[in-house]
């Protein structure tokens, strides 16, 4: 199932964050650092993650190591959804 949440995150971030046909992003790139997003960008990802996952993301849990790239974001959801993983 973590294949699935990286294929999710990794279409979301493609479809609005991306806006170059070949600009990719790594599984462990730092999104905020590499300017793919910005604080309004992660607004947006969390609103797609709860609206997606039928998730609630506390204010304590908006930090980098959950959701600064790929890699950190599949962890974190198959942290807070463990059946789907």
């Amino acid at each position: 199932m973590t294949e699935r949440f990286e294929a999710a995150v990794r279409e979301f971030i493609a479809e609005n964050f991306l806006f170059r046909a070949d600009a990719e992003v790594s599984n462990s790139q730092s999104l905020l650092e590499s300017g793919v997003i910005d604080s309004t960008g992660v607004l947006e990802l969390i609103a797609f993650l709860e609206t997606t996952y039928g998730i609630t993301i506390a204010d304590e849990e908006i930090i980098p190591e959950n959701l600064d790239s790929i890699d950190s974001m599949t962890g974190y959801l198959a942290s807070k959804l463990p059946a789907a993983a």
